[in-house]
């Protein structure tokens, strides 16, 4: 009698095909992070936190994410009320090198044009009946940029928040799947060999001036992007002032560890297959990876239009780089680019269009917040 009550309490008695399908997932990605390599910082925490999220939840025992005052409900407040996010772009903005960008400024545009994907998937997500909020949280997955898609989801469809943190997620983690086929698609093998004139020398002046005006620059001109940006550019001010780097140092190594940990693990554990597997998931699954293929494109094809008008031609394939999937997207046209010639060195500029669209995405998260936070 007593093993019959204690099977019926345990979770293989309420194991159903759901909680089954999700743990399979969970399982995929964390043999991608470990066997392939794909952000095993990021598919090992989430894998393990949908193992965590899909065993059957019993009544009376507050475990999960959902479940009122559970350890694991805290831990996630962190995503829900959108505290993660601006830690981690303090993290990156402790860790990137802008010079790369000031010194070519043009390239700014690339990362400019990738933010397409989001505004044409925002269109996309209304045509296929969601709300103008939830299109918007949606639309921001094309930007490749993880946190932003967090934070924005958590103001303003925070029902949505799951599939849409897991869609950034997974598609940031297959950026040298997913990029590559396109980059060759719309460039010519002569466009794939163009070679670029070194990056100048950035003064430090230039470095330290930059985090501060940039910052005020986008702030005024999208409020909505303040807290991200604002994290992001103080990180970087820290690391180019070079007299606080006993602080950028934690913000780039222990803090977004720390982080990262608890983003990707709480994420993971947000998949409850009776919360996660519905119809809208699939949607915004699919719409993310059309933002994705969309976002690549445009920037491609950006670049081989600014050719038209340039003495010194761009590499198109630093284009695909304008994502803000920091730095897979400017490693992944480096790799490409070598394939075609080892001689020819990519990454310094593909840096460029990256962490402007780091910038760019924030700015487009920032915008749509505003716009549509209170319609």
């Amino acid at each position: 009698m007593e093993l019959t009550s204690f099977l019926a309490n345990s979770g293989f008695a309420h194991m159903g095909f759901g909680n089954a399908l999700m743990i399979l997932v969970g399982l995929v990605f964390i043999t991608l992070g470990i066997v392939k390599d794909y952000e095993p910082l990021l598919l090992v925490p989430i894998g393990f936190g949908i193992l965590l999220g899909n065993i059957p939840p019993i009544a009376g025992m507050p475990v999960g994410v959902y479940d009122d005052n559970s350890v694991l409900f805290f831990l996630y407040q962190g995503v829900s009320k959108g505290i993660y996010p601006p830690l981690i772009f303090l993290g990156i903005g402790a860790m990137t090198d802008f010079s790369t960008m000031l010194s070519n400024p043009k390239l700014i545009l690339l990362g400019a044009a990738a933010q397409i994907g989001v505004f044409l998937t925002f269109m996309g997500a209304i045509v296929l009946g969601f709300t103008v909020q939830q299109a918007g949280a949606i639309g921001i997955i094309g930007g490749a940029d993880g946190p932003t898609a967090i934070f924005l989801a958590s103001m303003i469809a925070p029902e949505l928040l799951g599939p849409i943190a897991i869609a950034a997620y997974s598609y940031m983690a297959l950026v040298p799947v997913i990029q590559p086929p396109i980059m060759k698609l719309l460039t010519t093998k002569k466009e794939r060999l163009i070679h670029m004139k070194p990056p100048r020398t950035v003064s430090r002046r230039e470095k330290i001036i930059f985090p501060i005006v940039a910052f005020l620059i986008c702030a005024l001109l999208a409020p909505g992007s303040m807290t991200l940006l604002g994290m992001l550019f103080f990180g970087n001010l820290l690391k180019e002032s070079t007299v606080t780097e006993r602080l950028a140092n934690s913000a780039r190594h222990s803090m977004i560890n720390i982080v990262t940990i608890l983003l990707g693990l709480t994420v993971g554990a947000s998949t409850q297959a009776q919360v996660f597997l519905t119809p809208q998931s699939m949607m915004i699954f699919v719409l993310g990876a059309l933002s994705f293929v969309v976002a690549t494109s445009g920037g491609v094809l950006f670049a081989k239009f600014m050719n038209l008008f340039l003495k010194d031609k761009i590499n198109p394939l630093i284009g695909a780089a304008g994502v803000s999937a920091v730095p897979d997207s400017a490693r992944v046209v480096h790799a490409v680019g070598q394939r075609e010639d080892p001689t020819n060195f990519l990454l310094p500029h593909a840096m460029a269009p990256n962490v402007a669209g780091v910038i760019g995405s924030a700015i487009a998260a920032g915008v749509l917040w505003s716009a549509l936070g209170n319609f």
